[in-house]
């Protein structure tokens, strides 16, 4: 993580704020979540209805491996769900559908124009707010809208350890905007969901903050968020591994970071977090990673080095009428 103040400050030593903060958590006693309450809290909604759970499915090893462990390691009942704003990979849509073909799922598919005009409007604004954020809000108010109509209890992520403030359950994003290296991405994200979407009418109704979203999801039909990869102890190795052998996974030729399945418009905002702040949420959760020992400082810096240019920038963008100069 580089110097961003406020938020992010290097002291004499050259210790940023954000390790001094986990050193001091790691002198509290915090009890690990086990494989065993993840089965706990599947037990007691498995069975309810139709579907046990909801898989948010990306396409990428985190979700397709939470999808195989919900069906194939805890027998589970699930659906499948596939959100694209435009600008899914063909790369991720294959992996998705050979999951769900071999593992014999349900799977539902939702495709919209919806985000299209939000997102032209954050870059030709030159506003600071990042990309992945309005998008997360969309998509979670989606995950919850699906998981109301067929009232399924439980809304499975692929989140890992990285992208989540505290490895237990949650039902909020896997950023949390509160945390200070978010805080003045989120300050700038709102300003811009509060402010900038007045001449675009079809917004209106638009939530402005993952809490909306929660507030309105549990008046609807209440469902807890989990993510397998907080209660599992294997590896990111061992799991991909696996779902290339069983489910015909495959590592996209491009994405960002290396060996990841983003959507296409990830590499704008990984671009334009760089420039306004130095840094993105994936350097975030690779930091996080590091500080627990799970990958090596040198690891990470080889999966966030920029893998693209601007030529691959101009192509993406101009899906919004935009390019970069």
């Amino acid at each position: 993580m580089p110097e961003s103040l406020p938020d992010i400050k290097l002291n004499e030593e050259g210790v940023c704020n954000l390790c001094l903060a986990h050193e001091a958590i790691k002198k509290i006693e915090v009890e690990k979540p086990l494989e065993s309450d993840l089965i706990k809290i599947l037990n007691k909604y498995k069975g309810r209805n139709k579907y046990d759970c909801l898989v948010m499915c990306s396409g990428g090893k985190d979700s397709t491996s939470a999808l195989y462990y919900m069906k194939k390691r805890y027998g589970l009942n699930p659906l499948a769900f596939t959100f694209d704003h435009g600008f899914e990979t063909e790369e991720a849509l294959e992996n998705i559908r050979n999951a769900v073909e071999i593992l014999n799922v349900d799977y539902l598919f939702f495709k919209s124009s919806f985000m299209k005009d939000m997102f032209a409007k954050m870059i030709k604004s030159g506003s600071r707010a990042v990309i992945c954020h309005p998008c997360s809000i969309w998509y979670m108010d989606l995950a919850f809208d699906v998981a109301a109509r067929y009232e399924i209890p439980v809304i499975v992520a692929g989140w890992t350890k990285g992208q989540s403030s505290k490895q237990e359950v949650m039902s909020k994003c896997g950023c949390n905007v509160h945390a200070a290296e978010f805080r003045t991405m989120a300050e700038n994200t709102k300003n811009f969901l509060d402010n900038e979407l007045n001449d675009l009418p079809q917004y209106k109704n638009f939530p402005r903050s993952m809490e909306e979203v929660l507030t309105k999801a549990k008046k609807r039909f209440k469902s807890i968020v989990i993510s397998p990869h907080w209660f599992l102890p294997f590896s990111t190795d061992e799991y991909v591994k696996l779902i290339k052998d069983e489910l015909k996974w495959k590592v996209p030729q491009l994405s960002y970071p290396a060996g990841s399945t983003n959507c296409a418009l990830n590499f704008l905002s990984v671009h334009l977090s760089i420039k306004h702040y130095g840094y993105t949420h994936y350097h975030v959760e690779a930091s996080k990673l590091i500080r627990e020992g799970i990958i090596t400082r040198e690891e990470a810096l080889k999966q966030l080095e920029i893998n693209f240019d601007k030529k691959l920038l101009n192509d993406i963008a101009s899906k919004l009428d935009y390019q970069f100069e």
